[in-house]
C-alpha cells in the first residue's frame, strides 16, 4: 500500500501565539496516526512548528521576524519538536525517524533518489514513522513561501502517495455566502474554486489557503487525491481516509492511457 502523506502546519501544532508547541495536540495526533499505522496504513508526516518550539526553548518574548532569527529558532526548536513526537508516538509503540529536506533534495535527481530510497526503506518497518521538515536552519523556502505546503506535495508525488492530507486550522475551502460562508465538500475542477481564495491566513502561517491550493494543484496533477481538514477537531484524518464527508476533498487528475489503464504522473524536476 502506498503511503498517506500528512502535513501539519504551525497553526495546528503550536499554542496560541505560536511561541511553543502544543503537547496536547501532538499527543492526540500521535494516538490517531498510531491507530492507522496499526491497521496497516503507512504514513509520512511533513511537519512545521520548529520555529514555535525554538521560541519557547530560547525563552524569547515573541517570534522573531528576521530571517536569521527564524533560522536560529528552527535550529534550536527542531530537536525539541522531534523529541515531542518521539515521546508521544513511543507510547503507542511507534518509532519516529527524522528527515530534513530542502526543495533541492527533491528536484536534484541523485538527492531525490537517495531521499526516496531512504523513505521506502523506513516504510518497510510498519512501526516506523518518517517525519519530514524543511531544513529551515539552512534553507529559506518554507520561511518565505508557505509552511511546508509545497514540500508536502513534492513528497507525495515522489512517494506515489495514495492521499495527501493538509491538516490545517480550517475545516476546508470555504465559499462566501450572503450570510457568511459554507464549506466546499468536493472539488473536481480546481480552476472553478480559485476565486474563493482570500489573502487571509493564520497569524503565524507563511502561506494561508493560497499556498495550500498550490499544493493541491501539484498533488492532484500527479494523480493524488488531496484533502484539507481541520486539525483541531478529533478523528478528522481517520474519517477522511474512510471517505466520510469532512473538510474539502480534491479529486485526483488521473491520466488514461491508450491501453485503458490508469497511470499516475509525477511532478517533473525543475
Amino acid at each position: 500500500m502506498n503511503p498517506v502523506i500528512l502535513k501539519f502546519g504551525t497553526g495546528v501544532l503550536a499554542t496560541p501565539g505560536g511561541c511553543a508547541i502544543d503537547h496536547k495536540q501532538i499527543r492526540r495526533i500521535a494516538s490517531e496516526i498510531s491507530a492507522l499505522m496499526k491497521q496497516g496504513v503507512p504514513c509520512i508526516i511533513v511537519s512545521s512548528a520548529a520555529i514555535a518550539a525554538g521560541v519557547h526553548a530560547l525563552k524569547l518574548p515573541q517570534r522573531p521576524t528576521d530571517q536569521a532569527g527564524k533560522q536560529a529558532c528552527a535550529a534550536v526548536g527542531q530537536p525539541a519538536l522531534m523529541a515531542a513526537y518521539a515521546k508521544y508516538f513511543l507510547k503507542h509503540g511507534i518509532t519516529t525517524a527524522q528527515l530534513l529536506l530542502t526543495h533541492e533534495d527533491i528536484y536534484t535527481e541523485p538527492r531525490r533518489h537517495n531521499a526516496q530510497t531512504t523513505l521506502k526503506r523506513l516504510l518497510e518497518s510498519s512501526h516506523v514513522l518518517p517525519i519530514i521538515n524543511e531544513n529551515d536552519s539552512v534553507a529559506v523556502e518554507e520561511l518565505k513561501l508557505g509552511d511546508n505546503d509545497e514540500l508536502s506535495a513534492e513528497v507525495a508525488a515522489m512517494m506515489g502517495a495514495c492521499s495527501l492530507i493538509l491538516v490545517t486550522s480550517s475545516d476546508g475551502l470555504r465559499a462566501k455566502t450572503k450570510t457568511g460562508s459554507k464549506r466546499i465538500h468536493r472539488v473536481t475542477n480546481l480552476s472553478e474554486v480559485l476565486h474563493h481564495v482570500t489573502a487571509e491566513k493564520g497569524e503565524h502561517s507563511t502561506g494561508g489557503m493560497a499556498t495550500k491550493l498550490q499544493a493541491v494543484a501539484a498533488a492532484t496533477k500527479a494523480g493524488i487525491e488531496t484533502l484539507i481538514v481541520h486539525g483541531r477537531k478529533t478523528k478528522q484524518i481517520t474519517r477522511a481516509l474512510a471517505g466520510e464527508d469532512v473538510g474539502t476533498r480534491f479529486l485526483a487528475a488521473v491520466e488514461i492511457h491508450r491501453d485503458g489503464r490508469d497511470r499516475r504522473s509525477f511532478l517533473n524536476s525543475k
